[in-house]
């Protein structure tokens, strides 16, 4: 969990001159914020860490999402959001025709991001449209899906916002656009150009409109936050505020491991504890260590750090390196529960 930025300060947020910020579980939950965040956040900004918002949620526009933002706590503007719709609207205004119709099968965000790169959405195969660009909202249902498969089954360019199969919601998981995505690609026998993260399309997205120098990304979901990360290049940060889990990371595929770990966006503001190998097989971070027994299974010693995720980063760092090795991967279930995760 080396990160790639080396010559940083003590802490993340001196570390980085931009945040960008995953905002489902990670700064929000529905209409509330995450335990924490505000705080966090205001801490971040006052020392000047630019923060901006990254969302594959496309549903919304940039002005209402700081506006929510603003209302929580915490002050943005327009331009520090940036959204898989946006992302989305450049790819399809690169594959058509200056002012062409654009079949939206989404919500407000999506029709004006459309609108800002010159395009014209309509909401029917019967306006001419010369491609077809969906993202998740509320309101989507079958007439709109059918709409998207009727239009794809004519050819026409098929873009999607994401593909996340969930989104975090302050009542429990719920379906994402993922699965309307997969609603009509079961329809059609097509898949749709994805813009959002993990893939390229967003990553550029967010460098063209922050201008981010050395980001740090935060997010709480390894399929496409952290993930995402990679793709790009650069470090990240995952909290445990939205629908990632403990247990998910110790037999992680290498481009969905995080640089840092955190409950919250607290540890935006920490000094994050190196890890260091102990030899074979053992591994240090923040006052834990973790080796393997002789019966096969990974163990914590005597002496334990005050943050169990330092030693959920030694325990990873125990897994991970066995992995890819190619030794087996000790049993680790039973030190996890050590941690109390």
């Amino acid at each position: 969990m080396s990160a790639a930025h080396q010559t940083r300060p003590s802490t993340l947020h001196q570390a980085y001159d931009t945040a960008l910020l995953d905002l489902d579980g990670v700064v929000y939950a529905g209409p509330a914020a995450v335990p924490h965040a505000v705080e966090s956040l205001d801490a971040a900004r006052a020392a000047g860490m630019h923060l901006a918002y990254v969302t594959n949620n496309a549903s919304r526009t940039p002005e209402a999402v700081a506006a929510h933002l603003t209302e929580l706590g915490v002050p943005a503007e327009p331009g520090d959001v940036i959204t898989s719709a946006q992302a989305a609207a450049r790819l399809v205004a690169e594959k058509v025709p200056a002012g062409s119709a654009v079949l939206v099968v989404g919500g407000e965000g999506l029709r004006v991001a459309v609108r800002e790169r010159g395009l014209v959405p309509v909401a029917s195969l019967d306006e001419n449209p010369a491609a077809v660009v969906q993202g998740y909202d509320p309101t989507v249902g079958w007439p709109q899906l059918a709409e998207a498969a009727y239009a794809v089954q004519r050819g026409l360019p098929w873009v999607a916002s994401n593909t996340d199969l969930t989104i975090p919601t302050a009542r429990g998981t719920a379906p994402g656009n993922g699965t309307l995505v997969a609603a009509v690609r079961a329809a059609v026998g097509v898949d749709p150009e994805v813009a959002g993260k993990p893939l390229p399309p967003m990553h550029r997205e967010t460098v063209i409109r922050t201008g981010a120098k050395h980001p740090l990304v935060v997010g709480d979901r390894l399929d496409t936050d952290i993930e995402g990360a990679f793709n790009g290049g650069v470090d990240s940060l995952l909290v445990f505020t939205g629908v990632t889990r403990p247990e998910q990371l110790p037999e992680a595929e290498p481009k969905q491991r995080p640089t840092y770990l955190a409950a919250d966006l607290r540890g935006l503001l920490a000094v994050p504890a190196e890890v260091t190998s102990k030899g074979d097989g053992a591994y240090a971070c923040g006052g834990w260590t973790v080796a393997p027994r002789e019966d096969g299974r990974l163990g914590f010693g005597d002496e334990r750090g005050t943050d169990p995720y330092a030693g959920l980063r030694a325990l990873c760092a125990a897994t991970w390196a066995a992995a890819d090795a190619g030794r087996p991967v000790p049993e680790w279930r039973k030190a996890l529960a050590e941690l109390g995760l």
